[in-house]
């Protein structure tokens, strides 16, 4: 039997056993581990067993579930030791009973630091100034209050911010030379939001003395209220604070003094907060420290938002580095060269729409003197169709390989495409087979776009049009047939993607299949000619409108 063993509160050590399928953890009475603390949601999470394994998974808390310091996001497994976090409960989770001699001492973690939801009534405004800080980010102001020192200690914050290009430089330094202008500073900390919308999340704390909290806690509300009406707030009690809910959270902050200041960058976006305060009564802060922590905010706002523009460019340049790496590899899926063979010419062309696509081809030589000519089209683009590729170009090999015709093949494909858990992936696919020693074509068509065969008198001919089936995913068995011709000197087959015919020029029209189709019939020695011909007239038709899918042209023809 699995156990929660809790490590704080008012009873630790306790043991709650895990004994059914599902337990809920949460405020209700109704609960199977009742959690008595207001910021804890009615139904705040849920413990399951699956095939013997244990999942925790939050239930749309207010305040999130964690694990070893991470939010739950969806269903994460237990392990033996895991500590799962709960609002400020803190319990480790036990495969085995712990033996009563076990110490529960050393099992607390480091004080953490989290935004806490609030509620509440009102209390009593103790509210002594607001800052409009939206008009005045331009420049540095200096009181006459201990002026000299708060003018060095400026000097100093506006050198070290002007040195540090990463977050984790930058917001430490800030809070460091506050704690030199604010003496009577107890805690400070910087909280940032994630994107336009996104959750408020805790970067740095700094803490005068010891803390013997397991969680710092922040009020989310007086976090808000500095954001959206992008002023300083200075209260001379925030626990009573008419502005913000008397809510527990607050209220065990014991804060006497607080002062609230939001980022603001230059295109007057709230990107977080700055919040100094005090448990002393005899200092509280007062205006001439506000429109300093005011000034010195306005200042670290462009660090901040320069320190993220510096992380948001070293993220791009490692995308870029691992697209790069990722190009290289999936051309080593694709063939170097076209086969070389006696009496027949091939001409190919592969350009992803990015770096990466999920446009395939592939020569693969098969028993008897046979080869085959795959063209794949994987729904999508970037790298999950590009993952997709590399696995159907394998996949594809062992097929044709063991089945005894290229329908079959494709059957056996979709078959392993369905097994492998692709639910919103499709492939649409063509195989061409030619027997070298008979001159013999097979082709077989899962959803692809037929291919164009050219006669040896320039009649132009979809191949398999009536044959045509559903794409590999979209049903879990298929029924694709093939059809058998010969391969005439003089002919040749052009398989390509929609990449080819849907080509979209400035107004918005189509290269098309009627135009192909001309350019396929037009007169050329060889296939190589018959290529670069059809290219340039979509290059021609396309003019400066970006490539927006992934393009892939094969050209097979038997000499004469």
């Amino acid at each position: 039997m699995a156990f929660l063993q809790a490590l704080n509160g008012s009873d630790p050590g306790h043991l709650h056993p895990l004994e059914s399928a599902r337990a809920v953890l949460g405020r209700h009475p109704d609960c199977d581990i009742v959690l008595d603390e207001g910021a804890v949601s009615r139904q705040h999470a849920q413990i399951t067993i699956v095939n013997e394994e244990f999942f925790v998974e939050d239930l749309g808390s207010r305040n999130g579930t964690f694990v070893n310091g991470q939010p739950v996001r969806g269903r994460r497994r237990l392990l033996d030791d895991d500590r799962v976090k709960i609002c400020d409960l803190l319990f480790a989770f036990r495969l085995e009973e712990p033996s009563a001699a076990t110490p529960i001492d050393g099992l607390f973690p480091k004080p953490g630091i989290a935004v806490i939801d609030d509620g509440g009534g009102p209390g009593v405004s103790t509210i002594m100034s607001t800052l409009d800080v939206k008009s005045s980010v331009s420049g540095l102001r200096v009181t006459t209050v201990n002026a000299d020192a708060k003018l060095k200690a400026l000097l100093e914050i506006t050198r070290n911010l002007g040195s540090a290009i990463a977050l984790d430089q930058v917001l430490p330094k800030i809070l460091d030379s506050l704690f030199k202008i604010f003496l009577q500073a107890d805690r400070g900390f910087v909280v940032l939001q994630e994107g336009a919308g996104g959750p408020l999340v805790p970067k740095a704390i700094k803490l005068r003395r010891g803390d013997t909290e397991d969680t710092i806690r922040i009020s989310r509300t007086i976090v808000r209220k500095a954001m959206e009406g992008k002023e300083a707030i200075l209260s001379a009690d925030a626990a009573s604070d008419a502005r913000f809910d008397s809510s527990q959270s607050i209220a065990d902050f014991r804060i006497r003094s607080m002062m609230c200041a939001p980022l603001i960058d230059s295109e007057s976006r709230a990107l977080g907060v700055i919040q100094i305060d005090t448990l002393d009564q005899r200092t509280p802060f007062v205006q001439e420290d506000l429109d300093m922590l005011a000034s010195v905010a306005s200042q670290a706002a462009f660090a901040v938002e320069n320190a993220q523009l510096h992380e948001a460019a070293l993220r791009q340049r490692a995308l870029e580095r691992d697209l790069e790496l990722a190009h290289r590899v999936q051309q080593g899926f694709l063939p170097r060269h076209p086969p070389k063979l006696q009496d027949y010419d091939f001409f190919d062309f592969y350009e992803p729409a990015n770096q990466v696509g999920g446009d395939y081809f592939d020569y693969i030589e098969l028993p008897g003197q046979r080869l085959a000519v795959v063209v794949a089209d994987v729904s999508g683009k970037g790298m999950p169709a590009a993952l997709l590729m590399a696995k159907l170009s394998a996949e594809v090999r062992y097929a044709l390989v063991s089945q005894p015709g290229p329908g079959a093949a494709l059957v056996r494909l979709n078959a392993d495409f369905a097994a492998s858990g692709w639910e919103d992936r499709f492939v649409t696919i063509a195989i061409a087979v030619i027997d070298l020693a008979r001159h013999e074509l097979q082709v077989a068509n899962a959803g692809h776009l037929p291919p164009l065969l050219r006669h040896a008198d320039d009649h132009i001919e979809p191949l398999g049009v009536d044959q045509i089936s559903v794409p590999l995913g979209v049903t879990d068995e298929i029924d694709c047939e093939q059809i058998s011709l010969p391969f005439v000197p003089g002919s040749g087959l052009v398989m390509f993607t929609d990449g080819i015919s849907e080509a979209m020029n400035m107004e918005n029209n189509l290269y098309g299949l009627s135009r192909l189709r001309s350019q396929v019939a037009a007169p050329a020695d060889n296939v190589s000619q018959l290529g670069e011909q059809i290219l340039r007239d979509v290059k021609l038709f396309v003019g400066r409108r970006a490539q927006s899918d992934d393009m892939c042209l094969i050209c097979v023809g038997r000499r004469r």
